[in-house]
């Protein structure tokens, strides 16, 4: 029977790093502190060094980091944020769970924030207060030009980078334009746990210190509650687990994926697969490896399936027309005001691509894309 290529393959990760896990979470069983003490602290230490920014701070979810950074940032109700509606929604709850008002924009050929359309809804439909890009399938968007938007606007930036760690825009990596910008460690992510958890990175003293309260139930120090705050805690065995084993090995699986990437880009040639490009200035991490498929995406998946290889699709469903939208008191859009994000979501399929993923099932992937008959 062949083996199944799979999109992820946790087991392959746990035979790979059993023995420091086994450590971790003996250090930490023995320690007798399991929240927000010394592995949490180094870890956010260590995250931050391998970014480049200045501090950490370690967290429950990718979705939290958002909000406590819109909260950190004076993120007031009724304020309008600019944002992407090809993404998880968790980018988009963000806004929602602090009062704000989500404005989208159209997204370019590579899936990310278009900012041409974005200067066209900020000039038709009013003033932008935060502006939140997405960093979509591990491709990062131009800093530069965020930048320039955010000033012309009087707006506030905060990246989400959780399919973007170790991604660069120009040289520079992703986050570092933001006040402060968020990750996930969920575990399908480049930094994956083994559970939950995400962070919150910023080069401000002040907006890491109020972010440290507003995770902890908003304490300044214990039973003294500054502001009102979350149960947002990234606790001390995922901290030691990603601090052990998964960080330590990001630089190489990184490396890992570019290498499979490469190999996709150069050698899947179907007439009716489109690979979208990478921005222009990105050094694409590659958290994903999307192709559009002309017509038939079912077809085409289900072909995949009979060869033994995985497909997945994101995001079906673009943001602005979820259920969730009108329970929240925002009206639900139409498709056709996102065309280039619309194409994304009628057409995308998600390749098998992880850090253990053999040259020989690389190539049948390959194979099998250039194979379809459909």
């Amino acid at each position: 029977m062949v083996q199944m290529v799979q999109l992820a393959d946790f087991k392959a990760a746990w035979e790979e790093g059993r023995e420091q896990y086994l450590a971790a979470v003996e250090r930490v069983g023995r320690s007798g502190w399991l929240i927000l003490g010394a592995e949490v602290a180094e870890f956010e230490a260590a995250l931050a060094r391998a970014w480049g920014l200045e501090h950490a701070v370690g967290v429950a979810s990718g979705l939290d980091a958002l909000e406590i950074a819109f909260r950190a940032l004076g993120a007031q109700p009724g304020q309008r944020f600019l944002t992407t509606p090809l993404s998880a929604f968790a980018t988009t709850l963000a806004i929602l769970r602090v009062g704000g008002v989500p404005v989208f924009a159209d997204v370019d050929p590579s899936g990310l924030l278009d900012l041409d359309a974005a200067e066209q809804v900020a000039r038709a439909q009013g003033p932008i207060d935060f502006v939140v890009p997405v960093h979509l399938f591990g491709h990062a968007g131009s800093l530069s030009r965020l930048e320039a938007f955010c000033h012309r606007h009087g707006a506030r930036l905060v990246e989400d980078c959780a399919q973007a760690i170790g991604a660069r825009s120009e040289g520079r990596p992703v986050g570092s334009a933001s006040a402060a910008c968020a990750t996930s460690f969920y575990p399908t992510k480049n930094l994956g746990a083994l559970g939950d958890g995400g962070a919150l990175l910023t080069g401000s003293c002040e907006l890491r210190d109020v972010a440290r309260q507003l995770r902890d139930y908003g304490q300044r120090e214990k039973y003294v509650h500054a502001r009102l705050g979350l149960n947002s805690r990234l606790d001390e065995l995922q901290a030691a687990l990603l601090r052990s084993v998964q960080l330590p090995a990001l630089a190489r699986q990184t490396e890992r994926r570019r290498a499979l990437a490469a190999r996709y880009l150069a050698g899947i040639h179907h007439p009716r697969l489109e690979i979208p490009p990478c921005p222009e200035g990105s050094e694409s991490v590659w958290h994903l490896f999307p192709v559009l498929v002309q017509r038939d995406r079912e077809r085409f998946r289900q072909h995949l399936l009979a060869q033994g290889i995985a497909s997945a699709v994101h995001y079906p469903l673009l943001i602005p027309a979820q259920e969730a939208m009108e329970a929240a008191g925002q009206p639900r859009l139409p498709a056709e005001a996102f065309p280039r994000a619309q194409r994304f979501a009628e057409t995308e399929v998600s390749l098998p691509l992880h850090p253990h993923l053999s040259d020989e099932d690389c190539e049948r992937v390959i194979a099998a894309c250039n194979g379809w008959e459909g």
